[in-house]
């Protein structure tokens, strides 16, 4: 299936969340470390300026989005399995501390640290902050604001990578110490917000209110490296997403079950929107599920990733040759909707079968 993948080009102006996603798959992924390093040299004083100042860039836009900060730490982490520790401290471990130090400090303007160790942030009616940010009349099709499950799963696990950079150094003890114990909090807080009597995760919990919507940003906390789940919790998460949202195509934005499920993407701007982030399916999503079930299953899940990734074959001959849509209808026939080409999704079937070829 690789060799029918040709790397995507980052085209200007890129959405800064799809960049730092995308980025590990259309680089590391197929051995070429330097393009990741290129690419990242060139978002890196995008990173810096807006940390300083405020300051918005005009290519890679909606920096200051409050989850994007954790996706580029997420981008570094993936280097450094790819070349080493050393190797990514040298040259990422400065931006590492930076941002670490910058959330803690509470300096975003829309991420705020509560004691307990978890990140708030306020997305309302209007303000989309996630990347479930489809629109209709200028509502939110789905607001998210408050503790969002997969920005904290995000945070936990940036903490526990930036202590393994810190053991790099003996000198390091009291900084691994206090690194250490902020995840720890961190984990309490997120085990005590986020899993429900039913097994699966809340998406997004405010105040008194969490939303019991069965919805993929829950597998990111059994998908990254570091979880503050253990292996039972993360199974049951992961049974979920298999039983309520795992299609052929990619993973639903919402569950058949849960209400306002549309999974099928047609008609007008306005009907699209509505079922963009409530039950299309999308296959970025699909390839941090793998990654989960090869985490949690090894070699005893290669043979079902390598199954579904065959049912994506097809789809590369279609509309832009080797490439995948942007995302799916829901349910049967599974049509695919929206950009022809999707780099988030090239770069999530790409690192899957590097993990296979790990795993083998």
């Amino acid at each position: 299936m690789s060799r029918h993948i040709q790397i995507l080009q980052i085209c200007q102006p890129i959405v800064a969340r799809d960049l730092f996603i995308a980025i590990p798959g259309c680089s590391l992924a197929i051995d070429d470390p330097v393009r990741f390093e290129k690419l990242m040299d060139t978002a890196i004083p995008a990173l810096r300026n807006f940390m300083h100042d405020g300051t918005p860039d005009k290519v890679i836009q909606e920096i200051d989005q409050p989850d994007i900060l954790l996706w580029a730490i997420w981008a570094i982490q993936q280097y450094a399995k790819d070349t080493s520790l050393e190797q990514c401290n040298t040259r990422y471990g400065a931006l590492v501390h930076e941002i670490i130090a910058y959330v803690r400090a509470n300096k975003h303007p829309n991420l705020k640290l509560d004691n307990r160790g978890l990140l708030f942030a306020d997305g309302g009616l209007y303000n989309a902050i996630t990347w479930m940010n489809s629109s209709a009349n200028g509502h939110l099709i789905v607001p998210r604001t408050g503790y969002i499950v997969e920005f904290n799963a995000l945070w936990y696990n940036a903490l526990k990578f930036t202590s393994e950079l810190l053991r790099l150094k003996k000198t390091n003890a009291k900084q691994i110490a206090a690194i250490e114990d902020a995840a720890a909090n961190t984990a309490i807080a997120f085990l005590a917000t986020f899993i429900n009597p039913h097994g699966y995760l809340y998406d997004h919990v405010n105040g008194g209110y969490a939303d019991l919507s069965v919805r993929p940003n829950m597998l990111f906390a059994v998908a990254l490296d570091y979880s503050p789940l253990n292996r039972t919790q993360k199974r049951s998460v992961l049974n979920f997403v298999t039983k309520e949202l795992l299609t052929p195509k990619g993973i639903r934005s919402l569950s058949p079950n849960s209400g306002g499920y549309r999974p099928y993407c047609v008609g007008s701007l306005y009907e699209r929107n509505l079922s963009a982030h409530q039950g299309s399916a999308w296959p970025w999503l699909l390839g941090f599920y793998l990654e989960a079930y090869l985490k949690m299953y090894q070699t005893g899940g290669v043979a079902f990733a390598e199954r579904m990734l065959i049912g994506l074959e097809e789809d590369m001959s279609t509309h832009c040759i080797s490439s995948l849509s942007e995302l799916y209808d829901g349910n049967p026939p599974f049509q695919s909707r929206g950009a022809i080409s999707f780099a988030m999704n090239v770069s999530a079937v790409l690192r899957v079968l590097k993990q296979i070829n790990n795993e083998k």
